[in-house]
């Protein structure tokens, strides 16, 4: 009797079963994929209850600074009956918890209240500034990660030389460079100087990529000047601590290739640190979009803040607050589940 070769068996419904190479491969890709949602469900677990906490306290602030709306409409002269019937209006004259109640639920719908200097709706004054944010932030998060991540493998695949050193001390130096004073330098030399790059002023994408792209590189670039410098340092530093492991000593004894052994060892073990600093530092350049949208005259998310904060215009102030927290929070998920995705010690929960 013939024995069949079980590489060519073919089952009872007339096809052919899987090879174990696809088996296998299949079977990689569902735990990539489990181990990406178990991460994404441990984040939300965390961040959940650090958002409820971070609104309830930013709703909080009309309660702490003692500014009302009566205030700004009719003075600090107004009768107390004048100040109760404005109150009232705005629905000031409730219970906190059920002012918050009434707030929070508005925020899960999108609806951030009314502004007591315009009476405009904050989440309309926000989307307008908030896409000039978006444009310049994004911009700047793409750079200092595209910088970062080049200069940092070149100092470490090149650890210990000229270009090594340069590196070290090129991001040493920039990383002590505030953004307002790299904003300023950015305006003279590219604008007021050669007159490469607009020196203020915002086009909208739609308009054209060209002049959206010349109007926010320079705000870009003086933004990501730390996160070039952080990342630079941290997967540098990551990277020559992987070399130095014993399953990259291993792979080179089994004869396999310098730029295997980096694509599939060494950067996938030492750009966590990296990776991380780059949730940590997005937070900061929300903050710093303030100073370098007054430099380089964009009506955006930060100019809004301050302008809301400068008026006692506590809505917006609140709203300014609740779109951070959902941009910080969003972003730190995205981040959370790349390194899940990408490092192995993140996989294993180390």
């Amino acid at each position: 009797m013939s024995t069949l070769d079980p590489a060519l068996a073919i089952d009872t419904d007339g096809a052919a079963p899987a090879s174990p190479r696809g088996s296998l491969a299949g079977a990689r890709a569902r735990r990539a994929g489990g181990r990406a949602l178990a991460t994404l469900a441990r984040s939300v677990a965390i961040f959940v209850p650090v958002f409820l906490v971070a609104t309830f306290v930013t709703f909080a602030l009309r309660a702490l600074s003692g500014l009302s709306p009566a205030h700004l409409q009719l003075g600090e002269s107004a009768t107390p009956e004048a100040v109760h019937r404005v109150e009232a209006s705005w629905g000031l004259d409730r219970p906190f918890l059920t002012q918050y109640w009434s707030w929070f639920t508005g925020v899960l719908h999108g609806q951030l209240g009314r502004s007591w200097t315009s009476g405009a709706n904050i989440s309309d004054l926000l989307s307008n500034g908030l896409a000039v944010s978006l444009s310049v932030s994004i911009l700047a998060l793409v750079i200092g990660a595209l910088a970062g991540f080049g200069l940092g493998t070149l100092a470490a695949v090149r650890r210990g030389s000229l270009i090594d050193r340069a590196i070290t001390g090129f991001t040493t130096v920039i990383s002590v460079m505030p953004p307002f004073v790299v904003g300023i330098v950015l305006v003279t030399v590219f604008a007021v100087g050669l007159g490469w790059f607009p020196a203020a002023g915002y086009v909208p994408a739609s308009v054209g990529l060209g002049p959206w792209f010349a109007h926010i590189l320079l705000p870009a670039l003086a933004l990501s000047l730390e996160m070039v410098a952080d990342v630079a340092r941290q997967l540098r530093g990551g990277l020559i601590a992987a070399y130095r492991e014993n399953y990259v000593l291993g792979a080179i004894v089994r004869g396999i290739g310098p730029r295997r052994i980096f694509l599939r060892h060494v950067l996938r073990n030492g750009a966590g640190p990296a990776l991380a600093i780059l949730g940590l530092r997005f937070p900061v350049i929300i903050g710093n979009s303030v100073v370098t949208e007054w430099i380089f005259g964009l009506q955006g998310f930060g100019r809004f803040a301050n302008d809301a904060a400068q008026s006692g215009d506590v809505p917006g102030v609140q709203g300014v607050l609740v779109v951070s927290i959902v941009l910080v929070v969003a972003f730190n998920l995205i981040v959370n589940v790349a390194l899940a995705r990408v490092t192995p010690a993140a996989r294993r929960g180390v």
